[in-house]
């Protein structure tokens, strides 16, 4: 068995002390201050015990490989040693200095016990964790329970190995609390301490362990959500199969009397570095986390890093516990700069054409009706939503501003692929009604039916999705909807049903626009109309839709190619709109030439006004010239 156990390394003398007791000798113990035996304070049989009030550590069985001076005898004969107790109750009337050296032999004890620790060593990576875990909590529970006996005292120790253990009794005049070492510096804010209703004085204790790190040698890190969440990061994953690195002294941190996991002004430490960080890895202040196994791991759960440098480190934790610095290593994810150019360029384009098909929408009188207005609502949340996409994607800096970009990008989306499915059920209703001479019903109907619910749908969706989850609108590199717990299908559940029902529609108008051309006379106006705008719908949903669906396809086996069609596609969507619905339509055609004459005419009025004008004025100047060369001015 394994314990901290003051008797066990403070000396190397007789191992049989009871719990509460010190060794004087091969065959005497003597109880410490505040306890006693049936026979007074001194033991010389194995039956008696020491009593008093008492604060247990638990035991813990070392793994058998260790036969180390730590763990028994060297006859590998295990013998449980009892666990240290040492006195907890203010009301005895313990001496100081006793307190004080059992203390300090206490630490020099995990001190060479670290210094050599011998086939520690050897042991698996989890053994040695499950050893340091025990080390590092039960080291803060005796050093608690002891702290409690010392008399308004201070008192620091450092060992000629580094270990460092600072105490102070906390006077309740003083504001902050401030422990200095070597490689540490607290700040404690004094408010934090006085929410306990105990009793007694109140001591902060500091304790750098150093050799503690030959313990620690590939532990796992579990990074919290916030701390994930960093704007301008461009890293990825936390590469797990790279372990951290420390770049401190471990150190514990503990109070006396109180309960310190929610502390209500967060302590402050400024870590030392013993080596300098990388720059591919990131930063982490950390806490020790012991697990249900007893072992334990890094976290970062409410720490933040306040400030890093390459030789220091600023944390900021809202509670106590044992902490440290580490150097994590990511999945460094750098931009391709090709597919950046392409987006940029291609969006711009469309842009530019969603602005013209816009204004054509609007000023073209040939073309005015139901489907004329579906088109430009959706030319409009396009052109919104690639312009905020353009313009404010890596806006990052406020986790705020970032969230309602997300969200705005969420709906313009959304209201885009809306606009198309209504285009979908016009059409359908269209072509369903062929033989109707008289389409006044089915405009009544679109003309109720668009806005709500162009505008309205997307709309719940966005409200939904931000009142359930508002904290995964926006991610650490873009202003999107974030991965996590699926939340990315709020956007990508509603495309894919749309697309589905928009097919589902345009199926059954292409099989109506086939029975009708058996029986008509494919001249018609009115069928080869909706032929056409069969084929142009057709096409947009699956350069509209299509484009999605290869965003989804990025996570396939070929993810590079899939995300260079889905940026020059998705880049590219307002050039399409303006060629099949403008630059394709003969109406449209017809209008731009006459646009394109009253221009060519106004220029050429402007040219001729321009030469008329010069033409008048240069018999004028003429005329000036011939009166000031008058005869008079030749004659004498």
């Amino acid at each position: 068995m394994i314990f901290i156990h003051t008797a066990s390394i403070i000396t190397r003398c007789a191992r049989w002390c009871p719990p509460n007791s010190k060794c004087v000798d091969a065959n005497t113990c003597r109880c410490i201050p505040g306890f006693t035996s049936s026979t007074g304070e001194v033991i010389t049989s194995r039956s008696e015990t020491c009593d008093g009030t008492e604060i247990s550590i638990h035991t813990w069985t070392a793994p058998s490989s260790i036969n180390s001076s730590v763990s028994g005898p060297a006859d590998n004969t295990q013998q449980e040693i009892p666990p240290y107790s040492p006195p907890i109750s203010p009301n005895e009337n313990v001496e100081s200095v006793p307190v004080q050296d059992t203390i300090q032999n206490l630490i020099q004890g995990v001190d060479e016990m670290l210094e050599a620790p011998r086939d520690l060593e050897t042991l698996p990576n989890s053994e040695q964790h499950l050893v340091a875990s025990n080390l590092l909590i039960g080291l803060e529970t005796v050093l608690r329970g002891l702290s409690k006996s010392l008399n308004n005292e201070s008192l620091h120790f450092s060992s000629p190995s580094g270990t460092e253990m600072s105490l102070k009794a906390l006077d309740k005049e003083d504001k902050n609390v401030t422990l200095i070492q070597n490689n540490i510096k607290m700040i404690l804010i004094w408010d934090a301490m006085h929410e306990s209703n105990d009793s007694g004085p109140i001591v902060v204790g500091l304790v750098s362990i150093p050799g503690i790190e030959k313990l620690l040698n590939k532990v796992p890190l579990i990074v919290d959500a916030e701390e994930k969440a960093v704007p301008h990061e461009t890293r990825g994953e936390l590469l797990q199969e790279i372990p951290p690195i420390l770049l401190s002294d471990v150190i514990s941190v503990f109070i006396s009397n109180s309960n310190t996991q929610n502390l209500s002004s967060p302590v402050k430490f400024v870590f030392k570095h013993s080596r300098t960080p990388e720059t591919k890895g990131k930063v982490h202040c950390v806490f020790w986390e012991q697990g249900q196994n007893r072992s334990g791991h890094w976290a970062t759960r409410g720490c933040r890093t306040m400030d890093n440098r390459d030789d220091s480190t600023t944390c900021q934790c809202t509670h106590f516990s044992s902490f440290a610095v580490l150097m994590a290593y990511y999945d460094v994810q750098e931009e391709d700069l090709a597919l950046t150019v392409i987006t940029y360029m291609g969006l711009s384009l469309s842009l530019l054409c969603l602005f013209l098909a816009a204004l054509t929408f609007l000023l073209c009188k040939a073309i005015q009706s139901i489907s004329t207005s579906l088109h430009l609502q959706l030319s409009l949340c396009l052109f919104l939503a690639h312009l905020l996409f353009l313009t404010a994607i890596d806006r990052t800096e406020s986790k705020v501003l970032c969230a309602i970009i997300a969200g705005a990008l969420h709906y313009l989306y959304l209201a885009s692929f809306t606009w198309m499915l209504l285009e979908g059920l016009q059409l359908f209703l269209t072509a369903r009604n062929l033989t109707v001479v008289n389409y006044s019903s089915v405009n009544r109907f679109m003309k109720k039916l668009t806005f709500p619910v162009g505008y309205g749908v997307p709309a719940v969706i966005v409200a939904i999705s931000s009142a359930s989850r508002p904290h995964l609108y926006g991610t650490p590199k873009r202003c999107w909807l974030s991965t996590e717990k699926g939340f990315v299908w709020t956007f990508l559940g509603p495309v894919c049903t749309i697309f589905s029902i928009n097919l589902v529609f345009f199926l059954i108008t292409f099989w109506i626009v086939k029975k009708k051309l058996s029986s008509l006379n494919s001249d018609v106006s009115t069928l080869r109309k909706t032929r056409m705008l069969t084929f142009k719908a057709t096409a947009q949903l699956f350069i509209l839709g299509c484009t999605w669906c290869l965003g989804i396809l990025q996570v396939g086996p070929a993810p590079h190619v899939m995300a260079y069609l889905f940026t020059i596609i998705n880049s590219l969507q307002g050039f399409f709109i303006f060629l099949v619905y403008c630059l394709l339509s003969q109406q449209v055609q017809e209008q731009y030439n006459i646009w394109f004459k009253v221009i060519k005419k106004k220029k050429t009025e402007s040219e001729e006004y321009t030469l008329s004008s010069r033409a008048m004025s240069e018999p004028s100047k003429h005329s000036e010239v011939k009166s000031c060369i008058s005869p008079e001015h030749f004659t004498d």
